[in-house]
């Protein structure tokens, strides 16, 4: 597929996802997984050349078993012995802000986000990015949610993806206010019994999986390689929201100060942003994310699918 070609990146959409988007989890049928852009070999030959500080190698535990989330380092294998190595353990990498890397990438979310300003009446977005997930077969990603309005593009393999409601008690407006402040996603608290809430899709390559913003959700890959794209956006509404649960998370855990207010206009939001944007880069707020997120192990060239502590490197 040609992404300029004048063929639809959406094959099935219908007036009926139209009324769902943004209301309810939706999943549909696409073609990006038929171009050479997201094939095995180019991807392996974009990890090569990838910047250190723009993506993530996580390794958690297996289903059932005892929950961690570690993060590491490729070692600097190359593209093909990394995608080798995640096929045969249990991790995901994600390749961040994908968009401004490599500008094919951006041409591709440029096609998605016209034919959606097309189909959904008034949408519009402030601000795009974009990750590509490759994670092993059997790999999970935990119960978390996510900021920004998101979709998940399947590529190659199959995973199942639970999604969960936006409210209470599945999602707070605390917890909100840690994601903001904390950059973690994936330190919500979970319960078994929520999965009996929760709408289960399956998807193969070819499908996307859209959600209301900030479901909760979690992700368990089948027994194959997967291959995924995230793309996230932001519009002015999710972008004043962002604003405010930063702030409120500032003054919650930086001044003692239980906020009152989840508004997003007036001078009580004006003021918020303002402290967001004051304190967002502190040092304060560098020195927490940094402790929540040390790399601690790096890949085994010797032996594909297996890490190396970081202190055992050492």
């Amino acid at each position: 597929m040609d992404v300029k070609s004048s063929d639809p990146v959406f094959t099935d959409w219908s007036d009926q996802h139209t009324a769902l988007w943004g209301h309810q989890p939706l999943r549909l049928q696409h073609r990006l997984h038929t171009m050479p852009l997201f094939s095995r070999e180019s991807l392996a030959q974009l990890i090569d050349t990838y910047p250190r500080d723009q993506y993530s190698l996580i390794h958690m535990g297996g289903r059932g078993g005892r929950r961690f989330w570690r993060e590491g380092d490729t070692g600097g294998l190359p593209g093909e012995a990394v995608i080798d190595a995640i096929s045969k353990g249990r991790m995901w990498l994600n390749l961040r802000n994908v968009l401004k890397v490599d500008k094919r990438f951006a041409d591709v979310a440029d096609a998605v986000f016209e034919e959606m300003a097309q189909r959904l009446p008034g949408f519009s977005t402030r601000h795009r990015s974009a990750g590509i997930l490759i994670s092993s077969p059997g790999a999970q990603v935990y119960y978390h949610a996510d900021l920004p309005g998101q979709h998940l593009w399947q590529l190659i393999g199959r995973k199942r993806v639970y999604v969960y409601p936006n409210s209470p008690p599945f999602l707070t407006e605390r917890q909100l206010e840690d994601i903001a402040l904390f950059e973690i996603e994936v330190d919500l608290p979970y319960e078994p019994w929520y999965d009996e809430h929760a709408r289960v899709l399956d998807l193969e390559p070819g499908q996307m999986l859209s959600w209301p913003l900030n479901a909760p959700h979690r992700v368990e890959n089948l027994d194959c390689l997967n291959v995924s794209m995230t793309v996230s956006f932001t519009n002015e509404e999710i972008h004043r929201l962002q604003n405010l649960n930063l702030a409120n998370g500032l003054l919650r855990h930086r001044l003692g100060i239980a906020p009152k207010s989840r508004s997003i206009s007036g001078p009580s939001y004006w003021s918020k942003a303002v402290l967001q944007k004051a304190l967002r880069n502190s040092r304060w707020v560098k020195r927490e994310r940094h402790a929540r997120r040390v790399v601690d192990f790096r890949l085994d060239g010797a032996n594909p699918g297996q890490i190396i502590d970081a202190q055992a490197a050492a």
